[in-house]
């Protein structure tokens, strides 16, 4: 079976009330539930307004302070809610990363939606991915895994891919479209991972973008993966032509673009169905993604 990453650090309610007694006593008497178990992260609710974001392993804790230096700097620009820390959480004698208190956002993680619902604000993520995507400043945290160029890391994509759909297709789809040209010019902030379990969306629409632990500078390639993690053909059709609209000078929109860009969605794909069989929402999201993939033939 393949697992989600181990848990380094057992989250409990215990913990999230030990850590806000020590660090912030002020919101301790609020009361807390846990909301959520990521890859890398627990969501604790806390009252009706927060949420506070505790790691689970080591890695993660480097997300989350990626998050504290750039979400105040980027929330102004974008259209979309963002969990912007409130309270910054550091290390404990008991507890050793660092963790954050966040706004409790309004939606459901939109993978929860329709197919079809989705499609309908296609355009409002494509416009809030547009507004993103601007020169990244000097300190832009770098990411190993997102934003590279596609050579990157290219075998161990293969491998793991064909591993994911063993007829062959999905392979061949992103070795045609990862031989595309490279992002040229300067690199772009890139939110790293906007698949749609880290959107909020309710029935007016799109609400959040939320998770931004990946957030690096590189190729905005990453990010329109999601135009095949999210739509169906149908609304993938309504984001690529927003996107192709509303993107500033400083991104490239050409075929190359959107060749990348499905490479990524094949990528991200492959890492859903070989690692999450103990979440049934990211392995049903994996499924999802590679038949988009491979619908574009």
């Amino acid at each position: 079976m393949a697992r989600m990453p181990a848990a380094e650090v057992d989250v409990t309610l215990e913990l999230v009330a030990r850590l806000l007694v020590a660090q912030h006593p002020d919101l301790a008497g609020h009361p807390i539930s846990i909301a959520a178990h990521g890859w890398d992260n627990v969501m604790a609710r806390l009252g009706d307004d927060l949420a506070v974001r505790v790691p689970r392993r080591e890695m993660a804790a480097v997300l989350v302070e990626h998050e504290q230096l750039v979400l105040p700097r980027l929330a102004p620009r974008l259209p979309v809610a963002v969990p912007v820390p409130v309270r910054v959480g550091r290390p404990t004698e008991f507890y050793p990363w660092s963790w954050s208190v966040v706004p409790w956002l309004p939606g459901e993680p939109a993978f929860r939606q329709q197919s079809a619902d989705r499609d309908r604000w296609a355009a409002d993520l494509a416009d809030t991915l547009a507004a993103l995507h601007t020169p990244a400043d000097g300190d832009a945290p770098r990411n190993p895994v997102r934003g590279e160029p596609l050579a990157e890391r290219a075998d161990i994509t293969r491998a793991r891919i064909d591993s994911a759909d063993p007829t062959g297709r999905l392979r061949a789809r992103y070795d045609a479209d990862a031989a595309a040209p490279r992002h040229p010019g300067r690199a772009l902030w890139v939110h790293g991972d906007p698949h749609p379990l880290n959107m909020l969306s309710d029935a007016t629409g799109l609400r959040a973008l939320i998770d931004f632990g990946d957030v690096t500078a590189g190729d905005p390639a990453t990010d329109l993966a999601t135009a095949w993690l999210t739509f169906t053909p149908v609304g993938r059709a309504a984001f690529i032509a927003r996107y192709t609209a509303a993107a500033g000078t400083d991104v490239a929109v050409d075929e190359a673009l959107w060749a990348r860009a499905r490479a990524w969605a094949a990528r991200i794909t492959s890492a859903l169905l070989t690692g999450s069989d103990d979440h049934p929402e990211l392995a049903a999201l994996g499924r999802f993604a590679r038949e988009q993939v491979l619908a574009d033939g």
